[in-house]
């Protein structure tokens, strides 16, 4: 490889960057949209339940089992009925998202000692939605009966418990998001970028003068690469920042193990980009291709949807999935504070596909003379 060459190669590649209309501008405003619009629409947290609440007790413990929902921020009280059916009908319309009886003598069987039943129903319809809010509200009514007890002196059965959520104390789902969305950036700006790139060359012909040259296909390829991967790496730092400064969320592990991390994760989407490109004749081909693979590991990758809760199938495919382990990188080193030796594997997985893909990349290559 000629270090001249490649320096040539790479100052025009620059220049194209710079003075095409659309690259500049994606690279400025992708970590901005990124890390900005998607913590805030793409959670998982469920908060103001709709609870449609029947009181068939009506007394002063009821009226402020009511209220303490109605004041949580997970819960909102959209009515207190007098019988089931009307209750039922608020579920129908959409307007509420579950249902708690209060049944009749609830005060006076808490006082006698019994331990009274509410009845809860919750709407399946939004799975998620119905069972945390049936959770919530248990959990609600619970903390209010125990408080009730507590000041009228009345001992409790069971003894209550402490819980301390490690890692993430606020169990705020950004921080759980935050770190994992910078496989997003890396997948647009080290994959889809520099696919886009190449097969363009093919479309305006410029690839077919560089193919009759001297220069070698390696230096051909790396200056078409290495400005993705120096923007990768800007664009990785500049998501921190934001995380930072927005969110208030900064790793509790070394900074050095997100960048090596970053770093290899860049040659594998290349490495693929690089392969899709060589393989696609035209830029509409290798969006389709790019974009499936895109679907993919953004679905299995364990970026929105856990992999612990996917079937065992798919858990069993997602060792194939390279965002996997770069994911867990983030988060690890993000909310737990991981060392490189505690995630070696992990690593190792990366450079193994980095390595795999480059061959293939390189392989796949033909320089037409």
């Amino acid at each position: 490889m000629n270090a001249n060459t490649l320096k040539i190669l790479l100052k025009k590649e620059v220049s194209l960057m710079k003075r095409n209309p659309i690259i500049p501008r994606l690279i400025v405003a992708m970590p901005i949209l990124v890390m900005l619009i998607i913590p805030l629409v793409a959670t998982l947290d469920v908060k103001n339940v709709g609870v449609s609440v029947v009181d068939n007790d009506r007394t002063e413990l009821s009226r402020r089992m009511i209220a303490d929902m109605d004041a949580s921020e997970y819960l909102s009280v959209t009515g207190c009925y007098f019988s089931y059916g009307e209750a039922l009908r608020q579920i129908e319309k959409g307007e509420a998202d579950a249902i708690v009886t209060i049944p009749k003598d609830y005060l006076n069987d808490l006082t006698n000692g019994k331990r009274p039943k509410l009845d809860l129903k919750a709407n399946g319809v939004n799975a998620t939605k119905g069972t945390l809010g049936a959770q919530y509200a248990t959990m609600s009514i619970a903390n209010t009966v125990s408080r009730w007890q507590a000041e009228q002196g009345i001992s409790r059965s069971m003894q209550e418990s402490a819980t301390m959520n490690l890692y993430n104390p606020t169990l705020n789902f950004r921080n759980y998001m935050i770190p994992a969305l910078m496989v997003v950036l890396l997948i647009i700006i080290c994959g889809f970028l520099p696919t886009l790139n190449l097969v363009s060359e093919k479309e305006t012909g410029t690839i077919e003068a560089m193919n009759v040259t001297p220069i070698g296909r390696l230096e051909f390829v790396l200056s078409k690469l290495i400005p993705y991967w120096a923007v990768g790496i800007l664009v990785v730092t500049v998501g921190m920042i934001i995380g930072w400064l927005v969110y208030g969320l900064v790793p509790e592990g070394n900074v050095a193990n997100i960048y090596l991390a970053a770093i290899l994760f860049s040659l594998v989407m290349s490495g693929l980009g690089v392969f899709i490109a060589n393989k696609s004749a035209t830029i509409l081909q290798s969006i389709f291709v790019m974009f499936a693979f895109i679907v993919v590991f953004q679905l299995m990758g364990g970026l929105f949807t856990p992999i612990a809760s996917m079937p065992r199938w798919a858990q069993c495919i997602t060792y194939a999935i390279p965002p996997r382990y770069f994911i867990e990188i983030m988060r690890s080193v993000y909310l737990k504070g991981s060392t490189l030796a505690d995630l070696w594997t992990q690593y190792a997985a990366l450079t193994g596909f980095a390595l795999l893909f480059s061959l293939v990349a390189a392989t796949t290559y033909r320089k037409r003379t």
